[in-house]
């Protein structure tokens, strides 16, 4: 299992900033769309920004396309079981890779419990002016990134230290604990702009990486005091919040909102 995730866990409740480390080098984008996706055209304002994807909206996630990290782990194990028995069926030693999969095995259900966490939130809010780019997640630090450059150092301490970056037309996120957990947010938007994935890896000390799929489509976001939760049984729902509750605390029931 992965040494001591709580302070982990309760720096990632508790919103606080996450950490990273550099950009791999050619690392293979997962998600290059098969056409290129609306582009913001720098030329357009006159600017010499760099052309990036349009992130900028509302959306929420479609959980009838994203991966649920159950059954993404049971994949896994069930993989490891075959390529165990064929190891067994070549006459291979079994104790080592006995011992070594239960080991594969630990650290996989940690980082899989690890990305379900911090993929939890249901919508999310992306600004993209001028030269940066703003993912707000409810409950959860905002994900800040420059459009200028390639590669940009976001946050360095003694916890760790953050770098988000593009490869190619995606916007990557990567976050390197001090405990030697590393967590990569990649995110694509179709060619049409209406549809946006976000590939999330989580591992540690050179493991292989737990991999989780989101897909998101977009939204008309409520107005303020509108509070809004997306649900796999009834879609969408919101409330309204009371504002001598500091916004917190709905003040009506919920009601779906219109499709």
């Amino acid at each position: 299992m992965i040494p001591s995730l709580a302070p982990l866990l309760r720096a990632l409740r508790g919103g606080f900033p996450l950490l990273a480390l550099l950009l791999l080098n050619g690392a293979p984008a997962a998600l290059h769309a098969a056409n290129e996706p609306v582009l913001r055209d720098p030329a357009a304002s006159g600017s010499d920004l760099p052309l990036r994807p349009l992130f900028a909206g509302s959306w929420q996630k479609d959980f009838a396309r994203s991966d649920k990290w159950e059954e993404e782990v049971q994949r896994i194990i069930d993989q490891l079981n075959r390529e165990m028995q064929r190891q067994q069926g070549r006459g291979d030693s079994g104790a080592v890779g006995m011992s070594g999969s239960r080991r594969g095995v630990g650290n996989l259900v940690a980082h899989a419990r690890l990305a379900e966490l911090i993929t939890r939130q249901t919508t999310m809010r992306i600004t993209q002016a001028g030269d940066e780019v703003r993912i707000e997640r409810q409950g959860d630090a905002a994900l800040v990134c420059s459009t200028l450059t390639d590669i940009e150092n976001t946050f360095s301490s003694a916890h760790g230290s953050e770098l988000c970056g593009w490869d190619r037309l995606q916007l990557v996120f990567q976050i390197m604990l001090a405990e030697g957990v590393l967590i990569e947010h990649r995110f694509s938007v179709d060619p049409s702009g209406e549809e946006l994935s976000m590939l999330t890896s989580v591992s540690s000390r050179g493991s292989a990486p737990f991999n989780l799929m989101s897909f998101y489509t977009r939204y008309e976001a409520p107005g303020d005091g509108i509070n809004c939760v997306q649900t796999l049984s009834r879609g969408l729902v919101c409330s309204a919040l009371d504002d001598s509750l500091d916004g917190t605390t709905p003040a009506a029931p919920a009601r779906e909102a219109a499709p």
